[in-house]
């Protein structure tokens, strides 16, 4: 919590100085990958959170990308956290969440959410799981070669916005030079 508050103190004395002051929220320069090095958003908190009680999970890096080009309204950003589970899949990088969100510019430093899609995708087995799975020293089966391919191809995702239900945030934006 203090590290916490620190953080967010250096960011507003930051932005304090005015750099890009006035200036309209610029789409081009935003779109593209960018790491998160810092959030206070309790959604994102919550994988750490998670990561801490269960000790097999392991909580790798999280994106953002932000698919703006060209437009000057919004467009789509996407949420990419990096995870594994100890053993089963790759370290850190053994599979992907993504959430998926339209936003629109409300102002220079806020947008609107509106989440569309989770989904859970490249997962990575770990050399152990490929090992139980197909044991090197015993021929390969049709069965395990599916599973396997299977696994490779995984790809499951839930929409979580529909005509009936909205989910929707607004959030601060906040950029250091």
């Amino acid at each position: 919590p203090d590290q916490r508050a620190a953080i967010e103190e250096a960011i507003v004395s930051v932005e304090e100085l005015g750099a890009g002051e006035g200036a309209p929220l610029d789409l081009a320069a935003l779109d593209g990958t960018w790491r998160l090095c810092y959030t206070s958003a309790s959604d994102v908190l919550m994988l750490f959170e998670a990561a801490e009680r269960l000790p097999l999970l392991q909580v790798g890096q999280i994106y953002q990308k932000f698919e703006c080009k060209g437009r000057s309204d919004g467009g789509i950003v996407r949420n990419v956290v990096r995870w594994s589970i100890e053993n089963l899949l790759e370290e850190q990088e053994g599979a992907t969440l993504m959430v998926s969100a339209k936003f629109d510019v409300l102002s220079k430093r806020n947008i609107f959410l509106q989440f569309e899609e989770v989904a859970v995708e490249n997962i990575k087995i770990s050399e152990q799981l490929q090992a139980l799975i197909a044991p090197a020293i015993l021929p390969r089966s049709f069965l395990s070669l599916q599973i396997l391919q299977f696994l490779k191809t995984f790809r499951a995702q839930v929409p979580i916005s529909s005509p009936e239900r909205t989910i929707t945030w607004r959030t601060i934006l906040s950029f250091l030079p």
